[in-house]
């Protein structure tokens, strides 16, 4: 980083403006985390959440995401769930949707259709999910506590507390897009690593306390730091690796010019899933343990063994835990790089652009190569982004502590990917705002 364009960047009114709407908003995010839904017994039922939050380190892991709003049953609970989900559901489709997949090449006109898409079924999914969320607050606190937290709320409550979350979640993609158009970087990135590195404080503290009740413990921790900085350092390099494939463009003549003679290069990120395929497995790996909590009461006997066998087996200190989300992981990893790559389309638009990789045929030739590549590339990614994902359960299990499951894997690949990203636009634009001096 060039430290005299951030120089730049503080002298410059625009980026002043941009970098005070983030911060205002990330305030404004806090601040609505600690708005509780309209419950009977908010006290009581934050309380219950906490403890079963800090207890399960699967819900656990969901409530670092939202900053703590799911432990205090904010009216922000949800996150960017929603978003999210919808985001990935507008993707999928436009592979088999002809009409989505013609707007994903219309530029920036189809982008801003498929966002728009993406809005409308933001809310649908935002109902759908609070609905769930008020349903399981009530079956797990009756299951654990013997009390319905949530109380025997009328079809008005109902209403007041459905609105009350769909409203949080839609409140914090539009707070999201702000920082996007008017702040700097990507806002919904941003909104989710606010989140994480919220609780940073919170888990530090908590290990300062273990540290002094233990003072035999210090050596252990002492160790996982240096494992934890080793890890950042991986995340990095995993995060910034890619493979520069050397595109040439034929020279043209029309008249008296010469058009192309350039040389440039085609990047292929190493993991080009990026954190899609930990959130898929997530998302799998958390059904055994709902469907588990929810029926290990039934009056079926066959149907509470199985649930039993599937809350004990499915949690994360358990081998079958570990290896299912390994495998899950690799195997998202080519799903989603399949997704979003797709080499027949970069083969044929290279061929329309009058680019080829040298020694390569333009066309199905360049095509199978790209696949080639790719699939190497996934391969070594894919391993990596599994190791990444399960090595904090590792760690814990060897050293029998529970102080980096809190972030793992998962939440230092998004802290890293979004500081770096959004350290290259900030430089982008302080970069800017010194050409407009000349």
């Amino acid at each position: 980083m060039n430290t005299a364009l951030f120089t730049q960047m503080y002298k410059n009114k625009d980026l002043r403006r941009r970098l005070l709407v983030v911060i205002g908003i990330l305030a404004v995010y806090s601040l609505l985390s600690h708005v509780p839904v309209p419950v009977p017994d908010t006290a009581k039922l934050q309380s219950f959440l906490l403890k079963l939050f800090q207890s399960n380190p699967i819900l656990g892991f969901a409530n670092l995401f939202t900053g703590g709003a799911l432990s205090n049953f904010s009216i922000l609970l949800m996150g960017l769930g929603p978003y999210i989900n919808a985001s990935i559901i507008i993707q999928l489709l436009g592979q088999v949707v002809p009409q989505l997949e013609a707007l994903q090449k219309e530029g920036e006109a189809g982008r801003n259709k498929l966002n728009y898409y993406t809005r409308l079924l933001t809310l649908p999914l935002a109902i759908i999910q609070s609905v769930a969320m008020i349903t399981l607050a009530r079956t797990l606190s009756l299951q654990i506590a013997g009390v319905d937290l949530i109380g025997h709320p009328s079809i008005y409550q109902w209403v007041l507390m459905i609105a009350s979350i769909t409203g949080g979640s839609m409140l914090l993609m539009w707070l999201g897009e702000i920082i996007t158009d008017r702040g700097v970087g990507n806002g919904i990135s941003i909104l989710i690593l606010a989140g994480i590195v919220s609780s940073l404080p919170t888990q530090l503290a908590r290990q300062a306390s273990l540290v002094q009740a233990d003072t035999t413990k210090i050596f252990i921790f002492a160790f996982i730091a240096v494992i934890i900085v080793l890890m950042v350092l991986f995340v990095v390099l995993l995060n910034e690796g890619q493979r520069n494939i050397p595109i040439s463009y034929a020279r043209r003549i029309a008249g008296d010019s010469r058009y192309g003679g350039v040389d440039s290069h085609l990047p292929i990120r190493l993991i080009t899933a990026g954190v899609i395929p930990i959130i898929f497995a997530l998302a799998f790996l958390s059904i055994p343990g709902f469907m588990g909590q929810l029926f290990a009461n039934a009056k079926t006997a066959w149907v509470s063994h199985v649930a039993t066998w599937m809350q004990t087996t499915f949690q994360p200190n358990k081998p079958l835990y570990t290896a299912t989300y390994f495998i899950l992981v690799f195997a998202f990893t080519y799903f989603y790089t399949t997704v979003v790559f797709k080499p027949d389309e970069i083969a044929q638009n290279l061929q329309k652009q009058g680019g080829f990789i040298p020694g390569i045929r333009p066309g199905v030739e360049t095509s199978k190569y790209l696949k080639k590549i790719i699939n190497r590339l996934t391969l070594f990614g894919a391993l990596a982004l599994g190791f990444l994902a399960v090595f904090p359960f590792i760690v814990e299990s060897v050293f029998k502590t529970s102080n980096i499951l809190s972030i793992g894997g998962t939440g230092l690949l998004i802290i890293v990917a979004v500081i770096i990203e959004t350290l290259k636009q900030i430089e982008s634009r302080a970069l800017m705002a010194t050409y407009e001096q000349y």
